[in-house]
């Protein structure tokens, strides 16, 4: 994988929302001179609020097992426990989906995510083995899949690209596909 700066290519046409009005794609660490990233579909905020809460489901009920056992001060493990399950499903959610995005070029796939560490990866195409559309669950529920790249290589052999609506999910794996076998007739 390489990390290159890039003037804007064209992407393939999602029907995706793009970034709100007002609200940057990704500010953080952007130059002018790197392409707009494409941001992710809404939905996939609420899939990861969702993992989020399944996550954090054993402390929830182990709390309020350690409530009804009698503890000197009603609420003293229940109420920082749901304060913070609060706070945590609120804003982590939200701060992961808003710090990734991808660029689709010509030639290359950029997929950026991270909130403490940023990531950015560029995947071209000529180095493309195979590509997979997957959906669990939570994904097919709201109508999203992840887009993976698998390239030669042992470092970042596998790119993830989720939170795409299904059917962009597919038209990227198309697009990547017949660019991918122009390149090697």
């Amino acid at each position: 994988m390489q990390c290159t700066m890039h003037a804007p290519e064209p992407a393939v046409p999602s029907g995706e929302p793009a970034v709100p009005p007002g609200e940057p794609a990704l500010a953080l660490g952007e130059s002018d001179q790197e392409a707009p990233l494409t941001a992710l579909h809404p939905a996939y905020a609420k899939v990861l609020r969702l993992n989020l809460l399944v996550t954090l489901l054993p402390f929830l009920i182990g709390a309020i097992v350690l409530e009804a056992t009698g503890l000197p001060l009603p609420g003293m493990v229940l109420a920082p426990v749901v304060l913070a399950a609060g706070w945590a499903l609120w804003r982590l959610p939200r701060r992961r989906f808003r710090a990734r995005g991808y660029d689709l070029g010509a030639d290359r796939l950029r997929v950026v995510r991270g909130v403490l560490v940023r990531v950015d990866t560029v995947v071209p195409f000529g180095r493309v083995q195979h590509l997979d559309v997957e959906q669990g669950l939570l994904e097919r529920l709201h109508g999203l899949a992840t887009l993976t790249l698998h390239t030669a290589g042992t470092h970042n052999a596998s790119v993830a690209l989720p939170g795409l609506a299904h059917a962009t999910a597919l038209a990227m794996r198309e697009a990547i596909r017949a660019q991918v076998r122009r390149e090697t007739m």
